[in-house]
């Protein structure tokens, strides 16, 4: 109203608030320490060639060692002056600084690299590694993991002994490249914010295949930028410099804070190292894991706030972008006020009521024509009304047209699709929330809230307005090729009603980003409670593990032979099984599931799984059965008696990978060496052997010769009756005390030497989302379906 009232007054020549006629232009005034005057400490080189180096960085030369130009050593820069321009080098690791801003640091690259001649041996081999644990550094979110090569193969170890792994392959130089990074002669992998990482180069025959050699006699693989990675340096692969191009051109980004051992931002303040002493800054970030903290200046004050005399106050009246008064305007620390001169009335602020002139008696007797003025003001006073609903009809569309844009970029229409095509499932049969629904539950998705994420997304504990504990999985990323697995995930759980199954309760289509809701699983997964990460090995008994495992492959069973379309579950792991308040066993993480239509025994598919887990007949063939959740659930039998790692690289190479070791202990007799030793007291002879042999059929490298899920679970039925006899302890302490040659056996040190080495295989991680690596391959044989 106001508005139109001074546009009409403007127009008829009145005397008014001349400022309210004129339109002004609001600017984001964004603070930097390297945008204020002093920004390098006092007597301290500022620049090296054109970087310029902000305290607490500090350059260290021959003439000012004894200024402590850096904060600590960690931030100590040399510049090599024997370079034109002279180059900023980090000191403590001597790697070439391109940038540094407020949070990043931009360094020069370290490239992994494996070369082979035309007869397949190794020429020279690279593999690079970088720990920045109990530094000020840690890796970015914008680093991504690329390994470039026609017949390459690259795991990275972060901060796990676990790897992640991604595969390059290509026939001809002309392939490599054409559609990006995905696997042809160059792949990317993201990797988390981790403090450690080293990279780790393998072919699959040393480019002896095709002639590689010839056109590509080296592999690489670096982690840097994945935004400064130009596609086109991809054009020779034989280019004898490429690895220096991709040094000098594709940096590492490190995160970079102050870094103090056991203290956190709240609590450094109490101590003398405390960096944010300067006037009117402040701490921000860190965490009770990272022990990492920023200094910033308050709001409205700038300067640099590692450095006396700290942040001084801006003076917005100065620059009119700075403040929004539409007459006077009055400095104040950290902030301004506006006020209206004499003969004003107002808050005096632009986008407020402004200041309006005292005039009324004189617009009634210099205006003449006051009908009219009324006449124009209900006119206008109709015109607002009008304009306001039109935007309120205006705004309402843009808002469902958006929702409706979400619901089919996170694939509603390929639900749809897939609903109308499978028999008994409709989109009614789950709930579709709201994206304000999930956001109230979740305390708008509070990093507190987090109970576990993985690869491609982050799981919250939500809490309904009907007061119901849930888990919603949020995908961090909106990522199209993520869509039909998303879709995948939700068809499959409407169409399964089991006990022992996590429960689909609904989904969000509407948001950014998809979403999925399940019923809330509380007691972790089985993983963590076997390698005793967060304490639960008193209660794993041989009965509870039994237990676990018949309610484990029932669930599979039935996913196998009694949905309407049977299921197979592609990656089943110990990490996957969750466990209630009453320690039921629940299926999870159906987002590799694939559905076997019923006149097929087989799909082709993607290679996809976890290392450890993965049946081998499934990886050289691509084909996928029911029977390849057969091996991997055997590997999962075989890490519940054993309590050992799927995969544990600090054992010896022969007994690395659990099944090929289980197999081989039990054709050599001496299985009874690799179980826990608390199995050996509590089992039979019989029922330990009969189990043996069940995970040995459940590993046969032919799928034909393993059992199907039905009979492993009655197999394990049958197991868990025998620990139901009275009698049945007593002979299996007797058989033990036969079995390992002594006359008489105590409970408390039985294998107590031999068993207890053996199962000491570091820490590990489990998540109700998976925490192990999953794998993606592509088999040469094979097509994605």
């Amino acid at each position: 109203m106001y508005l139109l009232l001074v546009l009409l007054v403007c127009a008829l020549g009145l005397e008014g608030p001349t400022s309210a006629c004129n339109t002004t232009i609001e600017t984001n005034n964004s603070h930097s320490i390297m945008n204020v005057g002093v920004f390098a400490k006092p007597g301290c080189q500022s620049h090296c060639g054109n970087l310029k180096v902000p305290y607490p960085f500090g350059i260290i030369s021959e003439g000012n060692k004894d200024q402590n130009c850096s904060l600590n050593s960690w931030f100590g820069i040399t510049c090599d002056t024997t370079t034109n321009p002279p180059k900023a080098l980090i000191t403590y690791w001597n790697f070439e600084i391109f940038d540094i801003s407020d949070t990043e640091l931009r360094i020069s690259n370290d490239v992994a690299e494996k070369c082979y001649n035309q007869s397949g041996s190794v020429d020279r081999t690279y593999s690079p590694s970088m720990d920045l644990d109990s530094t000020p550094y840690t890796y970015s979110l914008a680093n991504v993991l690329t390994i470039v090569g026609c017949d390459d193969y690259a795991n990275i170890y972060e901060d796990t002994l676990v790897p992640k792994s991604c595969t390059s392959t290509c026939l001809s130089a002309e392939e490599v490249g054409k559609e990006g990074c995905f696997g042809t002669g160059c792949c990317q992998l993201s990797i988390n914010a981790i403090q450690f990482s080293k990279i780790v180069l393998g072919s699959y025959s040393n480019h002896t295949v095709n002639n590689i050699s010839s056109f590509n006699p080296c592999g690489y693989a670096f982690l840097g930028e994945k935004n400064s990675f130009n596609i086109s340096l991809l054009s020779d692969l034989s280019d004898a410099v490429f690895k220096n191009k991709i040094m000098d051109t594709v940096p590492r980004v490190l995160d970079w804070a102050i870094y103090q051992e056991g203290k956190y931002c709240d609590e450094a303040q109490n101590y003398s190292s405390y960096a944010c002493i300067h006037a009117n800054s402040t701490c921000i970030g860190g965490g009770k894991r990272s022990w990492r903290y920023r200094c910033i200046c308050k709001q409205g004050y700038e300067g640099n706030p590692y450095l006396s005399p700290g942040c001084n106050d801006i003076d917005e009246c100065a620059d009119p972008s700075k403040n929004d008064c539409a007459k006077t305007c009055i400095n104040m620390p950290g902030n301004y006020k506006c006020s209206c001169p004499h003969g004003y009335y107002g808050d005096g602020r632009k986008n407020g009521s402004g200041c309006i002139a005292e005039q009324v008696s004189r617009v009634r007797s210099q205006f003449p024509l006051i009908k009219f003025i009324t006449g124009m003001s209900i006119g206008c006073i109709s015109l607002i009304v009008g304009a306001n609903w039109l935007y309120c009809v205006i705004r309402k569309r843009k808002h469902n047209q958006l929702r409706e844009k979400f619901f089919q970029q996170n694939g509603g229409l390929l639900l749809k699709q897939q609903c109308k095509s499978k028999e008994g499932v409709t989109i009614e049969s789950t709930k579709l929330f709201t994206d304000e629904e999930l956001k109230k539950a979740t305390n708008n998705y509070a990093s507190d809230r987090i109970i576990g994420q993985g690869g491609y997304g982050v799981v919250f504990k939500g809490i309904l307005l009907d007061q119901r504990v849930v888990a919603i999985k949020k995908s961090k990323i909106m990522d199209t090729t993520q869509i039909e697995q998303f879709i995948n995930e939700m068809i499959i759980l409407t169409q399964v009603n089991h006990r022992n199954v996590v429960k689909l309760l609904g989904c969000c289509l509407e948001c950014e980003v998809p979403l999925l809701v399940y019923e809330f699983v509380s007691n972790g997964t089985v993983y963590e409670h076997v390698h005793n990460i967060n304490g639960g090995m008193s209660w794993l008994s041989l009965e509870n593990r039994l237990r676990i495992a018949a309610e484990s492959s029932g669930a599979l069973a039935y996913l196998h032979s009694a949905t309407s379309i049977p299921i197979i579950h592609r990656d089943v792991k110990l990490a996957n099984i969750l466990l209630d308040n009453h320690r039921v066993a629940k299926i999870s993480d159906f987002g590799a599931s694939r559905l076997v239509p019923l006149d097929q025994t087989q799909v082709t598919t993607l290679v996809q799984g976890t290392l450890g887990y993965l049946d081998p007949e499934y990886f050289h063939t691509g084909q996928l059965t029911d029977k390849s959740d057969v091996y991997s659930f055997g590997v999962v039998l075989a890490e519940l008696l054993t309590g050992r790692k799927p995969i544990c690289m600090e054992r010896s190479p022969e007994d690395r990978n659990l099944a090929t070791y289980f197999i081989t202990s039990v054709n050599e007799n001496r299985f009874f060496q690799i179980l826990e030793p608390r199995l050996v007291k509590e089992g039979t002879l019989k029922q330990l052997e009969t189990a043996a042999q069940l995970v040995k059929r459940c590993l046969s490298l032919n799928g034909r010769e393993r059992p199907a899920m039905k009979e492993v679970t009655a197999e394990i039925e049958s197991l868990r009756k025998f620990s139901k006899h009275p009698w049945a302890n007593q002979q299996g302490i007797e058989e033990t005390t036969r079995l390992i040659g002594r006359t008489e056996i105590q409970h408390s040190d039985l294998y107590e030497i031999q068993l207890n080495s053996s199962n000491n295989f570091g820490n590990g991680s489990g998540q109700y989302y998976s925490s192990n690596t999953t794998i993606s391959l592509l088999h040469p044989s094979t097509s994605p379906s």
